[in-house]
């Protein structure tokens, strides 16, 4: 790192211009990253319900409707012959439609009970859109203008998966972009009143821009050879200002602190470089290995947010370790430049963090106590957390695919848009009379409505009608496929249950279930089958990297098992308002009983990331100063005092910009901003100030032990903060410049 710092100095014109160069390139070949990302991801390509659905569009040449048209009689009811003549003209005109199939209605189907509200005044038209996930959306973008409709002799509104789906992620985009417009004004002013400089306020959004940007060319680069979520530009935004924040205020703090000590400016760049800059280096290699477990799992989504905060971290890193630095060896003192106001520093020992950590260590018995039962208390709502998919609740309710949703709900008894598939790819030469045996058998399930196949519909073990025009449908060569249509809510233990009845139910021939529910149900086997393997991979590689920068097993150790109690009273808080709904009316959203199953585990990894990230500054300090002393206690005082206004800081400012994304009309999003930024926050002030020093303190020089043959270990590959070169001594007080006001 020192002859990093040195070639900086050296080089600081070179460095500089490179990095103009990059943004340069960056910008014109990632600032179109959108337009190559998907907006799907969500299957396990291997799970049984993906194949199922894969063999039914293989089989039968067509797929689950993801297109619902709710038709509405303003008066009378659709089987008035008015009504129904319209109904069946739009049934007519939307199976006409390029790329549209399976298109059936109430009317098409000879007045099928189903398909009509329990007042009649109300009945569907369900469809296919064929095509992936982006043909998908293109194509119902058009769908939905062309056929909303607001006559004086039906009324139509469009619903379904499709709809749904692309009203969500039309929504987020104009979220993310309301978002970065409050985070980026608020921030800014915040950085002024941290930094008291204009010049220094605006060096961590210069890094901020570096990395998002390359984090985006790197994106457009991964989409070039496999999919790449569209929602990991969210992480990107949110992540590259949050880590160019942590990361700036360290290095820049660091450097004026070099300044003061004496030093001259080319010195103090390298001092901070050998220094800090080894600390963001194994910060963001932190924050890396937590987010790269997202690549344990299979689901394109996930692993999208790997990609992004892998890269957004790594070159956050590099900007704020390189890029810097030969911005502060140009700007020498002038990094004060335009101050608005001074203050004078207070001398080692009087700070307010130094009295915090003093009195923690004087009782730390009872304020670790204290703050534990307080954890665990927050956590208790997490033992009974639900895991659902996101529908179409997570949109507000005046979202228009949103209402058609809630008619169904409210208006049918059954949930047509919610059909189970039940499909043999090979079904033999299965008879008609043990196709209707085994419908049969599935629609006397409790939670089942009914049972639609070749040979008719099924309700309560009894056939009921036979197919009439729907047999096309479920005709295919040797194949066989069932829609069971549930009565009860897809996205809940009732669903999943009917999903297990189906399965268990005895087939005449081998099946597959697929469907919504069934997606739900593999989802949750798939996620929590390799999670295990994830927790392992973040513990193992976090415990090396803490072990290679302190040399000791105590501190690695504590850091983890603090994070955990740190993350599992945020995901009690978690729990108890989104899953039990106890702040929607604060927070605008609608509680559907369970969490979104993705957004915990992107939220775990990326508050793991950041929690690290602060125990790294923190430590590093502590450590430093015990190397300089041998004093235990002393060094954590003084290590909280000199980074304790930073890790707040930091965490106030990475806050702005997580709750600005919870300011989104998506529920999973709000989700997604409030639980980062408790995360965020309560590790900042309650872990670092409380808990740290008080551990620290009880453990006295145990901190820093490791076995012999470890040792060894350390000190062939370990990292070591002080360098062989002692600084210069600082000049007498009198002589030094005071520091502007708010500065770190």
């Amino acid at each position: 790192m020192r002859r990093l710092g040195h070639f900086t100095v050296r080089r600081r014109k070179l460095v500089l211009a490179a990095t103009v160069a990059f943004m340069a390139v960056a910008g014109v070949l990632g600032g179109a990253v959108a337009e190559h990302l998907t907006s799907g991801g969500f299957e396990d390509p291997d799970a049984e319900s993906t194949r199922a659905e894969e063999a039914i569009v293989d089989a039968f040449g067509v797929d689950d409707p993801n297109l619902v048209l709710l038709v509405t009689a303003p008066t009378g009811t659709v089987d008035d012959a008015e009504i129904a003549a319209a109904g069946q003209a739009l049934t007519e005109e939307l199976a006409a439609e390029p790329g549209v199939a399976n298109v059936a209605s109430y009317w098409s189907l000879g007045n099928a009970p189903p398909l009509r509200s329990e007042d009649s005044t109300q009945a569907m038209v369900l469809a296919t859109i064929e095509g992936d996930d982006d043909q998908v959306d293109d194509r119902v973008e058009v769908l939905t203008e062309e056929y909303t409709r607001d006559g004086t002799t039906v009324t139509v509104a469009v619903g379904g998966f499709a709809e749904v789906f692309r009203q969500v992620g039309s929504t987020i985009e104009s979220d993310l972009t309301t978002a970065e417009m409050i985070a980026l004004p608020i921030t800014l002013v915040l950085l002024v009143l941290v930094f008291g400089s204009l010049v220094a306020a605006s060096l961590p959004l210069g890094v901020g821009v570096v990395a998002v940007l390359g984090t985006f060319l790197v994106l457009r680069v991964i989409a070039a050879v496999t999919d790449v979520s569209i929602f990991a530009l969210n992480l990107t935004t949110a992540m590259g200002l949050g880590l160019a924040i942590d990361y700036s205020l360290f290095m820049v703090s660091r450097y004026r602190e070099e300044l003061r000590r004496g030093l001259d400016p080319d010195a103090a760049v390298v001092r901070t470089v050998e220094t800090a800059g080894r600390t963001v280096a194994f910060s963001a290699l932190t924050v890396a290995v937590s987010l790269a477990a997202l690549l344990i799992f299979p689901l394109a989504f996930l692993r999208s947010f790997a990609y992004a905060g892998i890269a957004v971290a790594l070159v956050a890193a590099v900007a704020a370790v390189v890029s810097l630095p030969a911005l502060f060896a140009v700007l020498g003192p002038r990094v004060d430049k335009l101050v608005l106001w001074r203050r004078e520093p207070k001398p080692v020992g009087e700070g307010v963090w130094h009295r915090v950590a003093t009195a923690v260590m004087r009782r730390p018995i009872p304020v670790a106590g204290a703050v534990i039962i307080l954890l665990l208390a927050l956590g208790i709502p997490f033992l009974s957390v639900q895991f659902a998919l996101p529908d179409d609740r997570v949109l507000p309710e005046e979202a228009s695919s949103r209402q058609v949703h809630d008619d169904l709900r409210d208006n049918f008894a059954s949930n047509e848009a919610f059909a189970i598939s039940v499909v043999a790819a090979d079904a033999g030469d299965t008879g008609d009379a043990e196709l209707d045996g085994y419908a049969a058998d599935l629609s006397g399930i409790d939670g089942v409505a009914r049972v639609d196949t070749r040979t008719g519909s099924y309700i309560d073990g009894a056939f009921v009608f036979p197919a009439g025009a729907r047999e096309e449908r479920f005709t295919a060569d040797d194949a066989a496929w069932l829609s069971v249509v549930p009565d009860v809510e897809p996205m809940s233990a009732e669903g999943e249950q009917l999903v297990a009845d189906i399965r268990d139910t005895t087939a005449p021939f081998p099946v597959q279930v697929g469907g919504r529910s069934a997606q739900l149900v593999d989802l949750k086997d798939s996620i929590f089958g390799r999670l295990p393997l994830a927790l392992g991979l973040i513990g193992l590689s976090t415990f090396v990297l803490l072990f290679l920068m302190f040399g000791s097993i105590v501190v690695p150790l504590k850091a983890l098992v603090l994070n955990v109690l740190s993350l599992s009273a945020t995901f009690g808080a978690m729990v108890w308002i989104f899953q039990d709904g106890h702040l929607s009316g604060v927070l605008d959203f609608t509680p559907t009983g369970a969490l979104d199953v993705n957004t915990p585990i992107l939220m775990f990894c990326i508050a793991f990331g950041l929690s690290m990230d602060y125990e790294v500054f923190l430590l590093s300090r502590i450590k430093e100063e015990h190397d300089r002393t041998g004093d235990n206690t002393a060094s954590v005082a003084i290590g909280l005092e000199k980074t304790g206004r930073l890790v707040t800081a930091a965490a106030l400012l990475i806050s702005v910009v997580f709750l600005a994304f919870a300011t989104s009309d998506i529920t999973f999003i709000k989700l997604f901003g409030v639980g980062l930024a408790l995360a965020v926050l309560m590790d900042a002030f309650v872990i670092r100030a409380t808990l740290v020093p008080a551990f620290m303190r009880l453990a006295g020089e145990v901190n820093w032990w490791a076995p012999s043959w470890l040792r060894r270990v350390h000190e062939r590959i370990g990292i070591h903060e002080i360098g062989d070169e002692e600084p210069e001594p600082p000049p007498p007080a009198e002589t030094r410049e005071p520091e502007p006001v708010g500065a770190p």
